[in-house]
């Protein structure tokens, strides 16, 4: 390049990072005349990632005064929570001149992360003015802990106050329910899922998955998730969906005849005639099609 500007030396360094080359980024790092806050902060976190938290510290330490802000804090707190290192992090954390939600948070999952759930309470309660993501926070850390009652305590305190369950929240408290086999409260959160427009993503569709299991409504729960999928057209949520009935439940027998003709019905719906005969024929040889007091024709090489 004729000439270069802090952006581009930025945009490199950013890029080195994303692909675990620190090596390389701080050779650029080393060459650079003038630094941002977001220089300091790209290499703090990508040692930080790289599991190198000595020299982030290190980094960490150099940041001249005017540019340490609360970013620049927040990525050294998580550095040392997402690796459970939260001796370091408490007193970073206290050092901090101030604080923003993704710090408070950060906080509350690294404690969790090492089963401290009454410090992740304490820390959640100092919370000023909380978000969502604080939430999340908590009600995720009790579920992993097996604290399931308190995390539907907080999740029902989470909604007097006024706030939204997201698919992280449904997630995590899914979990607790699965874990407490509260087939009622499942079923009120999966309608709050449709309720609220949540999106049904592949790790709420799991949580589904597992809360219907330990509740002893599996069969009945696919029927009705496979036929989501065909009024959506998610194909690829079928795939994943039918992957998870044969690795999950290939016990179930006849149970599951009709998910396969569903699935061969929302291929067709699609226009996915290939997949749709392929479906037929994967039927016709498993015997699926065959139907008491009928009988089931395969026409070879003929012609429409």
């Amino acid at each position: 390049m004729p000439a270069r500007n802090v952006v581009t030396w930025n945009a490199m360094i950013g890029g080195y990072v994303r692909n675990g080359d620190m090596k390389s980024a701080s050779v650029l790092f080393e060459k650079m005349s003038s630094r941002t806050a977001v220089t300091w902060i790209e290499m703090i976190d990508g040692f930080a990632r790289s599991g190198d938290l000595v020299t982030a510290r290190c980094i960490f330490d150099q940041v001249p005064p005017q540019l340490k802000d609360v970013v620049t804090w927040t990525v050294m707190v998580d550095g040392y929570t997402s690796k459970g290192q939260m001796v370091d992090a408490r007193v970073l954390f206290e050092e901090m001149p101030e604080r923003n939600f993704f710090a408070w948070s950060s906080m509350i999952s690294g404690y969790c992360k090492i089963g401290h759930v009454k410090e992740a309470r304490a820390i959640f309660d100092l919370v000023p003015i909380r978000n969502l993501v604080n939430w999340n926070s908590l009600i995720c850390g009790y579920a992993q802990n097996r604290f399931c009652e308190e995390a539907l305590k907080a999740f029902r305190k989470m909604q007097a106050d006024g706030f939204e369950p997201d698919e992280v929240t449904v997630v995590s408290i899914l979990s607790a329910i699965a874990q407490l086999g509260l087939l009622d409260v499942g079923k009120y959160v999966h309608q709050l899922v449709y309720d609220k427009g949540i999106k049904l993503n592949q790790f709420v569709m799991n949580a589904l998955v597992d809360m219907y299991a330990k509740c002893d409504m599996y069969a009945k729960f696919w029927g009705a998730l496979v036929g989501a999928c065909r009024v959506h057209f998610d194909m690829d949520m079928v795939k994943r969906v039918m992957e998870d009935v044969n690795r999950q439940d290939r016990g179930v027998d006849s149970g599951n005849n009709p998910h396969y003709v569903l699935l061969s019905n929302i291929y067709v719906a699609s226009d996915c005639w290939g997949k749709a005969e392929r479906m037929r024929m994967l039927m016709v040889n498993q015997g699926l099609l065959k139907t008491p007091g009928r009988s089931s024709v395969m026409l070879v090489n003929a012609e429409e």
